[in-house]
């Protein structure tokens, strides 16, 4: 049993050592996105809330498995008790409680599943700080991109505007249709102001990631490519039950509660008191003592005793068991329900992500084609005055939405993967 209880402890440390230094593993294609990341990882305090309950936890283990103090009891008698070879002054014992054989190792490995399971709510924090950090960034990359698209629509509505101005100085065309372009570039102006509010928003939002203040300046983002991924949903699901953080706490609990019905059986058990005691005693000093000295006149006593508690109360022991075995199937069903959810959560994103790419290949192969071709057309027309200025400002207008939803599936895409990543538990993809 001691040799049990030196080697859990040790077993833990070597384990689940409590460094902070752990790195997982994530998908990335910027080099700004794996800064940011690293940085969080480091700085996060909620990470760092999450590590500190794990250590904590991991310093329960040696607490358990200890012995119980030793008990030291000194008596001074009041009233000498008289003996054959002298009256007892006073007496000094000392006691050690030893649980039954097992209970400290039972309740060693409880804890050491227990701390096991705040290991890997460490890790999906982890994880969780990962997936917060990509959306941050992916929708900041967004707004950026929608910026570049507004102002690079800005300077063509003031192109545009130019070329109305001349056909109007000219007699070819009228005021009306250079209003219209003003009204429209003003209507762009505003739009960019939106989205720059928008953007000190999320930058915030990251920033407080990353643990810096709201208000510190994030430099311009760099966009992002979308990888060409292939999804096997069976693969998917393998890798999230291997992997995913939450399933592996879950199921460090369920072995937890196996133990604690072990645990909870060994209390029908005894524990065991040892004790060693010593009295001191005087020498007799009455008449006959005097004349005949009794043998070993005066000789100190010493004693040792074993005792066993009683464990007679068989209806709170079976109440503790039927605790333990309710609280196992409790967890049992909480990790099926959490695998289940693990599951539709994987299935959800697969599909997410499906779609957004067969959105994205249409607006690449057809739509955004489409438009440009068509406000080309839409140009060549209105310089030789087949076309009005409305004509000119639709196929403008087409083109921008166009772009700009094709850029927001992109930065939906990019969070669909980081999602089916978080859910997955592991990097993807690989």
């Amino acid at each position: 049993m001691l040799v049990l209880l030196v080697l859990i402890p040790a077993r833990m440390s070597a384990q689940h050592k409590p460094s902070g230094q752990e790195e997982p593993g994530f998908f990335s294609q910027n080099p700004q996105v794996e800064l940011y990341v690293r940085e969080a990882l480091r700085r996060n305090p909620a990470l760092a809330q999450a590590l500190a309950g794990y250590r904590a936890a991991l310093q329960k283990v040696p607490q358990v498995t200890a012995l119980p103090d030793p008990m030291v009891t000194f008596s001074q008698f009041v009233r000498s008790v008289e003996t054959r070879v002298g009256p007892q002054l006073n007496s000094l014992a000392l006691s050690q409680k030893f649980p039954w054989f097992g209970k400290l190792s039972a309740k060693g490995q409880v804890a050491f599943k227990e701390a096991a399971a705040m290991h890997q709510v460490y890790l999906a924090r982890q994880r969780e700080i990962i997936s917060q950090v990509k959306a941050a960034y992916y929708d900041l990359a967004y707004v950026d991109r929608a910026q570049s698209i507004n102002r690079q629509e800005q300077a063509l509505l003031e192109q545009y505007e130019a070329l109305a101005q001349a056909r109007y100085a000219s007699g070819q065309g009228l005021q009306q249709a250079v209003i219209k372009i003003q009204a429209e570039i003003t209507k762009l102006v505003n739009q960019l102001l939106i989205l720059q509010r928008q953007r000190t928003s999320l930058a915030s939002r990251l920033n407080t990631l990353l643990d810096r203040q709201p208000e510190n300046p994030v430099p311009p983002t760099l966009w992002t490519s979308v990888p060409e991924v292939s999804l096997d949903l069976d693969e998917l699901y393998e890798m999230g039950r291997r992997h995913r953080q939450e399933l592996k706490a879950a199921m460090a609990r369920v072995e937890a509660g196996e133990k604690k019905i072990e645990l909870a059986g060994k209390s029908f058990w005894p524990d065991i008191t040892l004790r060693a005691g010593f009295t001191n005693l005087g020498e007799r000093s009455d008449p006959a003592a005097l004349v005949m000295p009794p043998l070993d006149n005066g000789k100190d006593a010493y004693s040792f005793s074993i005792g066993l508690n009683l464990p007679i109360h068989r209806k709170k022991y079976r109440a503790e068991v039927i605790e333990a075995t309710e609280g196992l199937i409790a967890r049992r069903k909480e990790y099926l329900n959490l695998q289940n959810e693990v599951e539709f959560g994987i299935r959800d994103q697969v599909i997410r992500v499906e779609t957004l790419q067969s959105q994205i290949d249409l607006f690449e192969r057809i739509l955004v084609p489409q438009a440009e071709e068509a406000l080309r057309s839409t140009e060549s027309a209105y310089q030789t005055g087949e076309a009005a200025a409305l004509d000119l400002l639709d196929s403008e207008r087409v083109l921008l939405e166009v772009r700009l939803i094709e850029a927001r599936y992109q930065a939906d895409l990019l969070r669909a993967l980081s999602d089916l990543e978080r859910a997955l538990g592991t990097r993807f993809p690989r």
